[in-house]
């Protein structure tokens, strides 16, 4: 039987673009971005954690496979067609990913569905940016950025570089000024992440809440998932759409 059984497959258009969605629970919405190679076991496993501690959970499919295992190097495959989409950005640097419109239109349209003071929004490794440039809009009131991972760091410009052009990094800033915060989850000794986190940091203060966990993993949330990452996530999106 599919791990997304019982979750309600639809799609969304806007911006030029559309893709498949998949929605479980109630309660305020979340939105859960895949990682790469695809919707896989442990991101869907993850998303039924988030619909489990009382959210709307709508997962968008990108690219990949969906609720199966990926082959062995499947990854090899799916990164060369993400570089040359025209929907994500993977190279340039001080650039907000073209997917950007189509994920805060979701976004508007989950809070119109859900209800609630906003949306969450969860991105991991090739998506762990995403989630900043949604928070533009500001439907988006819990942003996680997950082992943010693109640009893949190989100089110090791409390591610092978080995924965002001048102006959007600037309405990042003021949505965080304003009470709006930030979460990050990496394990501390995972090169992907580069130094965003210090460009974080930096650029929002106290308003970018560091999870960094001791090891040398990468998927916080999935692949090597910890438990401290999850609960700080969920614990974050409660804290944000859950308000007392």
């Amino acid at each position: 039987m599919s791990m997304l059984s019982g979750w309600r497959r639809g799609s969304h258009a806007a911006d030029g673009f559309e893709y498949p969605t998949y929605t479980e629970g109630e309660g305020p919405g979340v939105i859960v971005m895949h990682e790469s190679p695809g919707l896989t076991p442990e991101v869907v496993r993850f998303g039924r954690e988030v619909v489990d501690a009382g959210f709307t959970v709508v997962m968008p499919h990108f690219f990949g496979p969906a609720h199966r295992a990926p082959y062995a190097l499947e990854a090899v495959h799916v990164i060369p067609r993400l570089c040359i989409g025209r929907e994500f950005t993977t190279v340039a640097t001080g650039r907000t990913t073209p997917v950007a419109a189509w994920l805060r239109s979701l976004a508007r349209r989950v809070h119109d569905e859900a209800g609630g003071v906003g949306v969450g929004a969860v991105g991991m490794c090739f998506t762990g940016g995403f989630a900043l440039a949604m928070m533009v809009d500001p439907v988006v009131v819990a942003p996680v950025v997950a082992q943010p991972a693109v640009p893949v760091p190989l100089t110090s410009r791409r390591a610092a570089d978080v995924g965002l052009d001048p102006g959007d990094l600037a309405a990042v800033r003021d949505r965080v000024i304003g009470g709006c915060p930030v979460l990050g989850v990496r394990y501390r000794e995972d090169w992907a992440t580069g130094t965003r986190f210090d460009t974080l940091t930096h650029h929002l203060g106290d308003g970018f809440l560091r999870v960094e966990l001791d090891g040398p993993g990468h998927a916080t949330l999935t692949g090597e998932r910890h438990p401290d990452a999850v609960d700080a996530v969920i614990g974050f999106l409660t804290m944000r759409l859950q308000p007392v």
